[in-house]
């Protein structure tokens, strides 16, 4: 009997890093970023001819269940939607799903192919060559393969991985490394033994079990509760809430000696904030991307437009974002564009921040 390959996207997080955009009703996922479908509609269909549609599934909460079968219709099959009772962060999510898809029907060598919702992958076909190696290696060797972005410029926010011996496909991993300082990412970068982690995981069910069980038994031990209680939604959520809320990186990754690591063959960006949309959008004129229902531009170069429903005039300014909405406007240099978490965490503790976030 044929190995079936399951496909799980993480969809429950509710990011601001896009505001105005991107609000906790209505965050990064299911935004028209860098094309006419949404990041997570993108992410299921890179799964075309890899997974089966009916063996797709997203986790997610209850409050974005309309934004996600909007987003996913045709894409996964039906009722493949699991609703986290509360966010505990991914490795309880983990846990969730492993106990959902084992209450179908998974068998231990069954595989499982774990991704965020809302990255950027242009590249479908390397994309699905390096999920097919990370599938070969995980079903051969039986450990979590993680998919290690080859890195362009020591960047410090993201955490990295250390590759060790040579395998088929890939390599042992070293080490995990937390986000590190600029020096010590360029030393990461000139090694050329360092990729970034970009939060992909592919494992047999049992593998993903097992080594939750071994290293992180402050959250395994609700496995077997969460099992028998899948179909009970008021106990499920009594069950959730005790669970520690812990990272699979944290819970599994960094902790675990059986994990390998495979070169991504495909370019990869996390969109952190409106100025990576320039490293992702081919279409630009005068350097400038421009999302709106109408232009005029004139001396106007290296801004970022976002403004669907909007005709937006610039007139001798260069290398700004401007957003604007229904509700909001945020014009702000390029260079800040990280300041854009400073507006929401005003908003927080404003009484528009109901309204806005």
């Amino acid at each position: 009997m044929s190995l079936k390959v399951f496909c799980l996207v993480m969809a429950g997080g509710r990011g601001t890093r896009f505001w105005p955009e991107s609000t906790q009703s209505r965050p990064k996922q299911f935004l028209n970023l860098t094309g006419d479908t949404p990041l997570l509609s993108q992410t299921l269909e890179r799964f075309d001819d890899l997974v089966n549609v009916e063996d797709r599934f997203i986790v997610t909460v209850k409050e974005q269940e309309e934004l996600v079968r909007d987003s996913s219709q045709d894409l996964i099959g039906d009722g493949n939607i699991i609703f986290e009772p509360a966010g505990r962060n991914t490795a309880p999510c983990i846990l969730l799903s492993l106990a959902r898809l084992i209450a179908g029907g998974a068998k231990d060598n069954d595989l499982m192919v774990v991704v965020p919702s809302d990255h950027v992958i242009l590249n479908k076909r390397g994309f699905q060559s390096t999920i097919r190696k990370s599938i070969e290696i995980a079903s051969e060797r039986k450990e979590i393969v993680t998919i290690g972005i080859i890195p362009h410029f020591p960047h410090t926010g993201f955490g990295y991985i250390e590759r060790g011996e040579a395998i088929s496909n890939g390599y042992r991993v070293n080490q995990f490394k937390e986000k590190p300082d600029f020096e010590t990412a360029k030393n990461y970068l000139s090694s050329g033994n360092f990729y970034w982690n970009a939060g992909m995981f592919v494992a047999p069910i049992k593998t993903f079990k097992d080594e939750l069980f071994a290293h992180s038994p402050e959250i395994s031990k609700f496995f077997d509760p969460l099992l028998t209680n899948i179909d009970n939604p008021a106990k499920l959520a009594e069950i959730y809430s005790q669970i520690p809320e812990d990272s699979i990186d944290y819970a599994v990754m960094e902790k675990s000696s059986h994990v390998s690591v495979c070169p991504a063959e495909f370019d990869w960006n996390d969109l952190g904030s409106w100025d990576a949309l320039e490293a992702v959008i081919q279409e630009q004129e005068e350097n400038t991307i421009v999302k709106s229902k109408g232009h005029y531009f004139e001396n106007a170069k290296g801004n970022i437009i976002f403004a669907p429903d909007k005709f937006v005039s610039l007139i001798n300014v260069d290398d700004l974002i401007v957003v604007s909405n229904e509700k909001s406007v945020v014009v702000l240099p390029k260079k800040d564009s990280q300041r854009v978490k400073n507006i929401v965490e005003y908003l927080k503790k404003s009484d528009l921040g109901k309204d806005l976030l």
